[in-house]
C-alpha cells in the first residue's frame, strides 16, 4: 500500500474514532441541576428546565449521588415503616398519662383529643368485630 494512501486511511480511521466517541459521550450524558457550591440538586435524562450542567453517566460524582440517594431513600424507608408503631406507643403513653392523672385529657390540644377520641371508636369499632367473628365461629363449631 501506498504510504500516503495507508497515511490518509489511518487519518481517516482516527477521524472516525474520534467522531464516535464524541457521539457516544453526548448519548451518555444526563442533565443535571447544581446549586451555588456546585452540588447536585437534580439529574434527568432529558434536558429540563432549570439545568445548569451535564454530567458523563460513568462519573464517579454521578455514581456517589445516586448511591446517596438510595441510602437516602432507604433510611427514610425504615423510618417510615416504624411511624405506625410509634404513633400506637405515643398514644399508650398518653392513655398512661392521664389514667394515672398526671395529665388531663382537656389539657391536650383540641386536634390531638379529637384524633385520639377516633382512635378509640376505630379501636372499639375493630375489638367488636373480631368479637363477633370470634363469636360466629364459636357458633359453628358448637353445630359441628
Amino acid at each position: 500500500m501506498d504510504w500516503t494512501l495507508g497515511r490518509f486511511c489511518y487519518m481517516l480511521m482516527k477521524q472516525v474514532n474520534l467522531q464516535i466517541k464524541e457521539w457516544a459521550a453526548e448519548v451518555a450524558m444526563v442533565y443535571v441541576q447544581r446549586d451555588k457550591n456546585g452540588l447536585l440538586l437534580r439529574v434527568e435524562a432529558e434536558p429540563f428546565d432549570g439545568m445548569t450542567d451535564t454530567l458523563a453517566v460513568e462519573s464517579e460524582e454521578l455514581a456517589r449521588w445516586l448511591a446517596t440517594k438510595e441510602e437516602v431513600h432507604n433510611r427514610l424507608s425504615r423510618l417510615k415503616e416504624t411511624d405506625l408503631d410509634m404513633v400506637r406507643v405515643l398514644e399508650d403513653v398518653v392513655i398512661v398519662l392521664i389514667d394515672r392523672g398526671l395529665i388531663s385529657f382537656e389539657d391536650l390540644p383540641l386536634a390531638a383529643r379529637r384524633k385520639l377520641d377516633e382512635r378509640a371508636l376505630a379501636r372499639a369499632d375493630l375489638e367488636g368485630l373480631v368479637g363477633v367473628v370470634t363469636q360466629s365461629v364459636r357458633d359453628c363449631r358448637q353445630g359441628d
